[in-house]
């Protein structure tokens, strides 16, 4: 689990909430029409915007927030230079027994078509494509997100609308200005804290862990064109080091030294 998100969107809710109780009632911030405008009118016109399986898919996006097990681009360094030392000891069809235990199906089946004999350009070509074809597909979930950050705050504006007109419709009552006042406004509030607690927020994460996903097999193509290459297993893992950040790559350097 990703507890970064999880203790964000906790931390961010408790501190709106302790804001609220220090100057009055909670209640008074909670107000179903007004909700359901925001809520529902956003997902609407999401809905609207996106095809049905792209919108019904979201709840899986959603999860990858929260429950996203991304491979580690230091541990992907570890088994592309062993593979590219037991290669060079024992040739490329001796990693065949070593791919089982692989989990990673980007780094096993590119490894198993190099075991096959397929020319550095034609896997080139086939992986390169499956990491665009991967972007692509995350990018969709997050201009998901997006959408909804955009319409949120526009659905609470109508929702004030609404709830102006109503409460005009009742001018001659002064005692219901102030209370329908406040609930019109109430619907602004839900798309302002829509917008920017759950769904930008979201779509910045899902973009991070796409970017991240995106390097570690970037860096995993690289590793297989160099074993079948041939490389030296130490300049193997050079080059792949150039992809970390260089206070990460000191920090396995170290540890390695150690």
């Amino acid at each position: 689990m990703d507890l970064g998100t999880v203790i964000g969107i906790v931390a961010g809710s408790a501190l709106l909430i302790g804001s609220i109780l220090m100057g009055g009632s909670l209640g008074a911030f909670i107000n179903v029409p007004s909700l359901l405008i925001v809520i529902g009118g956003s997902m609407a016109a999401t809905l609207i915007n996106y095809p049905l399986p792209d919108f019904l898919g979201v709840m899986k996006v959603v999860k990858n927030a929260f429950m996203n097990k991304s491979v580690s681009a230091e541990d992907t360094i570890r088994t592309l230079t062993g593979f590219a030392e037991t290669a060079r000891r024992e040739g490329l069809l001796a990693l065949e027994e070593q791919l089982k235990s692989v989990e990673d199906k980007f780094l096993r089946g590119g490894m198993e078509l190099a075991i096959d004999g397929m020319d550095l350009e034609r896997i080139d070509g086939l992986l390169s494509m499956e990491i665009s074809l991967l972007g692509d597909r995350h990018k969709r979930g997050q201009d998901m997100f997006k959408q909804m950050a955009k319409y949120a705050p526009a659905f609470g504006m109508m929702g004030t609308l609404i709830g102006l007109i109503q409460m005009l419709k009742n001018v001659n009552d002064p005692s219901s200005i102030g209370p329908g006042m406040a609930v019109a406004l109430l619907t602004t509030f839900y798309g302002t804290l829509m917008a920017n607690l759950i769904c930008l927020p979201l779509a910045g994460k899902l973009e991070t862990i796409s970017e991240n996903e995106k390097l570690v097999k970037e860096l995993t193509l690289e590793g297989i064109k160099a074993i079948q290459s041939g490389d030296n297993p130490k300049l193997v893992e050079k080059k792949l080091m150039t992809f970390l950040p260089p206070a990460i790559r000191e920090g396995v350097e170290s540890e390695k030294a150690a």
